[in-house]
């Protein structure tokens, strides 16, 4: 028997996140001439060209999209099989290392994005449970976790690992019942969770056995290629964390902004509501902005203090974040 050999490729993926309507946002690339769900930007890591990963990634974006990324960090490296190679699979197994970038929406990034057969959308659409601004979602107590409930009633299937908690520990946990708390921090165990139940769209494309055996999946979110959606959960989740010891969140404010037009961009990465009190007092507390002077006259009403955020702080001292609490 031929002695056969796996190949690999190594890919980029990007997060690319912004605020905007008051609702967080992604790029995603549309291909409906393939009958292609929306992915995130991705490129292939080409050594040749790029000296590192992240001068790669860069590149590459601003060629697809013409945008430039400002705040880059590293994810994760997302190499499970199922992006897709399996036994009979002609292509490379492709491994790839995601990223998490921050920008700002110019006027004229939607036109821009549109001529690359991408676009702006909130990262909600994907992740509908995960949106708490207006109080708990519906969707969870009417539809997932009675379906999440039966699904960890069910005995393990044969060959699933072992694992330290049981199924329904884990779903108490991630979700927030059984006398636990909502974690926004946990958007990545949420869906993964789903995926093994077979809930979402990608494990029944994937060959997932607790999928193959519904007869429909429920439409929870827009579905995703490849693990795309996990690599966006991953994201979420890291921003979510970030936001409370990092002044991460003032790469996607303007240079001047309300204090309103702050909660707002806080409220929309977190999926939570602040009581507005509460956070113009955390705000203060953290001391991370300054007024400006000026004032704004955008919303209509009485005039607003603009404020800019304290980049001294870079060079003088760590710089915190936001401790966004619970409701």
């Amino acid at each position: 028997m031929p002695h056969r050999h796996a190949s690999i490729e190594i890919g980029l993926n990007a997060v690319i996140v912004s605020v905007a309507g008051g609702m967080p946002q992604i790029v995603h690339v549309e291909e409906p001439e393939k009958d292609m769900a929306d992915s995130l930007p991705f490129g292939p890591f080409d050594p040749l060209h790029h000296r590192t990963f992240e001068i790669g990634l860069r590149a590459w974006v601003e060629n697809q999209t013409a945008l430039r990324l400002g705040y880059i960090e590293q994810l994760y490296t997302f190499g499970d099989r199922g992006r897709h190679r399996v036994s009979g699979d002609e292509g490379p197994h492709v491994v790839s290392v995601g990223y998490l970038a921050l920008t700002r929406q110019t006027p004229d990034s939607e036109e821009t994005l549109s001529r690359h057969h991408s676009a702006w959308r909130s990262w909600y659409d994907y992740f509908p449970w995960e949106d708490w601004r207006a109080g708990r979602p519906d969707l969870l107590d009417t539809d997932m976790l009675p379906a999440l409930k039966s699904w960890a009633e069910e005995p393990p299937a044969e060959g699933e690992p072992p694992r330290a908690l049981a199924r329904s520990e884990r779903v108490h946990l991630a979700f927030g019942t059984g006398g636990t708390d909502w974690d926004e921090e946990r958007a990545l165990e949420r869906f993964e969770l789903l995926y093994e139940a077979g809930l979402v769209a990608e494990a029944k494309r994937d060959g997932r056995p607790a999928a193959l055996k519904r007869d429909e999946i429920p439409p929870f979110g827009i579905s995703m290629e490849f693990d795309h959606r996990r690599v966006l959960a991953t994201a979420i989740s890291r921003l979510r964390g970030k936001l409370k010891y990092r002044p991460v969140i003032f790469e996607l404010m303007p240079s001047a902004f309300t204090l309103t037009d702050l909660q707002n961009s806080v409220e929309a990465i977190s999926g939570r509501h602040l009581h507005k009190q509460n956070f113009r007092r955390l705000v203060e507390n953290a001391d991370l902005v300054e007024p400006t002077g000026a004032t704004s006259t955008a919303t209509g009403g009485r005039p607003a203090a603009l404020f800019r955020f304290k980049h001294q702080l870079l060079s003088e001292r760590p710089a915190p974040g936001l401790r966004v609490g619970g409701r």
